[in-house]
């Protein structure tokens, strides 16, 4: 089955913006994704915070499936801890704002990542990474959207007790199930 959205192209629309304050950039970012993915992206945020694998950010969905999900995520002073390793899926972070930081077992110095970068995380693979004094990224990630979601909730219910962050990622995660249900990709 062919995904819907290609790494390369998310990276140039967001090379495409760079130039421009955050406050703006993440609005002509999902503007032009929604030009470019008719009917397939949220152009209305609803952040929440997201606590994973040690760190803590915050989020919006820009679309989601079972597939392939689409999110800005970051913090605006900065976190770190790891990645997660998805048997079943792989993921893309592509840098707009600040820096990250990021190693993979064995390496004794971290690979550096600014704005356009984008880090590639391989199924099966881990990474630690920082989001250096405040970073913001647009993620991507296909495969098995599903198999990911342990990661993605424990710190919630086995250290922040968040109820409130955790109950509303998965209303917001269904809501855009609901939807990528009833769109159609382009051709």
């Amino acid at each position: 089955m062919k995904y819907v959205f290609e790494p390369e192209v998310l990276q140039e629309v967001a090379q495409a913006h760079l130039d421009l304050a955050l406050e703006e950039m993440i609005p002509a970012v999902t503007h032009d994704l929604a030009e470019r993915y008719p009917g397939l992206i949220d152009t209305e945020p609803e952040w929440f915070f997201n606590n994973a694998g040690g760190a803590m950010g915050q989020l919006t969905i820009l679309y989601a499936s079972l597939r392939e999900y689409l999110i800005f995520f970051g913090s605006p002073i900065g976190s770190g801890g790891h990645t997660g390793r998805y048997r079943f899926a792989e993921d893309y972070a592509i840098v707009l704002d600040g820096e990250m930081w990021h190693y993979g077992e064995g390496d004794l110095q971290r690979q550096e990542y600014r704005p356009g970068d984008m880090v590639h995380l391989p199924r099966g693979k881990a990474m630690g990474y920082r989001m250096v004094d405040g970073a913001w990224i647009l993620e991507y990630a296909r495969g098995s959207v599903p198999s990911m979601l342990p990661f993605g909730v424990a710190d919630t219910l086995f250290s922040t007790l968040d109820l409130t962050s955790l109950v509303r990622t998965f209303r917001i995660y269904a809501r855009h199930l609901r939807r990528s249900a009833r769109a159609r990709p382009p051709a």
